[in-house]
């Protein structure tokens, strides 16, 4: 086990749903998100400052675009976001016509495509899928029938894909193909018990190993690339969401945690409840490619 020491808050907004973080290695910030309250998040860890904008619909996750800015999958699709006014411009309306449903978590391949996923708001088993975004803004489905689409990551190497459905409690594994972001050969790496917590964000280190959030159990696990628990962090919340490699060097690990649901009770044993932590965990992180569009 990690000795979680080194463990200490970052940022604490007492969030809803604390949702992707995402490292700004031009700019040197953390970015994370709201997402029940459509709050995009930047913190400068070199003086502390935080500051907010809110886009208006709920946004799953936000990401580092390659020309300058962001990208965020919020509840109608992909969106250019404008940090100082909070502005949405729409430029991949995903599944406008299922308006039960919204995006989730996303997140750019080593290729600077975006891949980013939806689920119903009343978790419909099902009614998911999961889109690859190309710079010019054309989409297209990848995976259906996903209840929760969630944590993605690739290999260091780029020749596998992990993919997370929450409600399923899994996470799968793709052979993928970097110069054309084709999957293929999809089977299962990970089974989750209902007493682990659900599997949540993701992210890959250095190594090849995955690091998953498990909302529900209060930890963090780190996994080899064959699907052996080789280490984990303990956290004094129970909901952690996603983490992120980030930092000088990306020595650092982020983890956004959520409130949600939780009772009176259950927020005043959990103070840090809400809060995005930050540790050092002995490891590097693999760069995060921005979104090409």
């Amino acid at each position: 086990m990690i000795d979680s020491g080194s463990l200490r808050v970052a940022v604490h907004v007492h969030a809803d749903v604390g949702e992707s973080p995402s490292w700004d290695a031009r700019a040197a910030v953390l970015r994370f998100v709201d997402m029940s309250r459509g709050i995009v998040y930047r913190h400068d860890p070199a003086d502390g400052s935080l500051s907010s904008c809110e886009v208006g619909q709920e946004v799953g996750a936000v990401v580092v675009r390659e020309a300058g800015g962001i990208a965020a999958a919020v509840r109608d699709g992909i969106g250019f976001v404008d940090e100082a006014t909070g502005a949405l411009e729409l430029i991949a309306p995903i599944e406008l016509d299922l308006p039960g449903n919204r995006m989730n978590d996303a997140k750019c391949d080593p290729a600077g495509r975006l891949w980013a996923g939806t689920m119903s708001f009343d978790f419909t088993a099902g009614a998911g899928s999961l889109y690859r975004v190309l710079p010019d803004h054309s989409f297209t489905r990848v995976v259906e029938n996903v209840t929760i689409s969630n944590g993605l990551g690739w290999s260091p190497d780029g020749d596998r894909m992990y993919y997370t459905d929450t409600a399923a409690g899994s996470i799968d594994v793709f052979d993928f193909e970097l110069a054309t972001g084709e999957v293929a050969n999809r089977r299962r790496l990970l089974d989750f018990a209902p007493g682990d917590g659900m599997p949540d964000g993701m992210a890959v280190d250095a190594e090849g190993h995955i690091w998953v959030a498990l909302f529900g159990g209060g930890c963090i696990r780190r996994y080899t690339p064959g699907g052996l628990l080789v280490d984990r962090i303990e956290l004094p919340v129970s909901q952690p969401t996603s983490v992120a490699f980030g930092g000088d060097g990306l020595h650092d690990l982020y983890i956004t945690t959520a409130t949600y649901q939780l009772t009176a009770e259950q927020l005043a044993e959990q103070p840090l409840a809400g809060a995005t932590f930050v540790c050092r965990p002995g490891v590097t992180g693999v760069p995060v490619q921005s979104f090409g569009g």
